[in-house]
């Protein structure tokens, strides 16, 4: 779709402004899984262990990068159509979840990953009377995994940043059956948690001042959705295989999962997302956000 960067479709079909100038960042919202810890590698050291156990090759890079931040990936039709298993696939589920059990507790921080929570959680926002900026975590995995990826001493630390009430899950009760990502349920879900809970003068945070991370594009699509700014740190494989496509992937508009509600999308070239190559590389004055010395 063709509109200018202050345009985008309303859920009526008009076209309705979007602003030329950003206002600044309040709130920031995380993804965790292969954005703070490690957790998307050892998904894939795990897996390419079964897969070696029965003789199939390990994944491709392409296929990877079709199933990363897809909940229960290994499970649906595209990985069992690819893998070709001699072993029914809720024998596979089986022996993988048990791999990941012994795996998932080496789950360590990426690069940047400390230092950038750190330094937000001392930060103010440039914003009017906004005061600090408030940190919410949004991720797919389910409770038990959470606690298995977070069981390491330096995973715990990091996501210490996070306080519990601003956590959404991957089985949070309070998002419906099947609007997990890519719908904008989580991060909505969040920014109601930050907004219930925050110390910013009562005034609520807005979507468009809420700046997403993540890595993967189902991700990007949520937090464009939610109507919020995204910062998409792609894994090596996934910036590979969306190369040619990047533009798509930064608006939402990728099409891998057909949800409806085509409005809530952004266009391409607005300039509510950017790729960077990790979170080392994040721009905090780019975002108004105020880091003191």
């Amino acid at each position: 779709m063709d509109t200018s960067e202050t345009e985008q479709l309303s859920s009526d079909g008009d076209i309705r402004e979007r602003p030329n100038t950003f206002p600044a960042i309040r709130a920031c919202i995380f993804d965790m899984d292969g954005l703070l810890i490690n957790s998307e590698d050892i998904i894939t050291q795990s897996t390419n262990r079964l897969l070696e156990k029965y003789g199939r090759p390990p994944f491709t890079s392409s296929i990877r990068a079709q199933l990363m931040g897809v909940p229960d990936s290994t499970n649906g039709d595209l990985f069992h159509s690819w893998a070709n298993l001699p072993v029914p696939r809720e024998q596979f589920a089986h022996e993988l979840k048990e791999q990941w059990r012994l795996d998932f507790p080496k789950s360590k921080p990426l690069p940047g990953t400390e230092e950038l929570l750190s330094c937000l959680s001392r930060a103010h926002s440039g914003a009017i009377d906004a005061g600090g900026i408030e940190l919410a975590l949004a991720s797919s995995t389910t409770t038990q995994s959470y606690e298995l990826k977070t069981s390491s001493p330096e995973a715990k630390r990091l996501l210490s940043f996070f306080h519990p009430d601003k956590l959404v899950l991957g089985d949070d009760p309070r998002v419906r059956q099947g609007r997990g990502k890519p719908a904008p349920d989580v991060y909505l879900l969040a920014l109601q948690l930050i907004n219930s809970t925050a110390s910013s003068g009562g005034k609520a945070i807005k979507p468009e001042e809420c700046l997403v991370f993540e890595d993967s594009v189902v991700g990007v699509e949520a937090g464009r959705r939610a109507g919020m700014r995204v910062v998409w740190v792609p894994h090596p494989d996934l910036a590979v295989e969306y190369q040619a496509i990047q533009k798509e992937v930064l608006a939402g508009r990728t099409g891998i999962a057909e949800i409806g509600d085509d409005w809530q999308l952004g266009a391409v070239d607005d300039g509510w997302a950017e790729c960077i190559r990790s979170l080392e590389h994040f721009d905090y004055e780019k975002y108004g956000i105020n880091v003191p010395p």
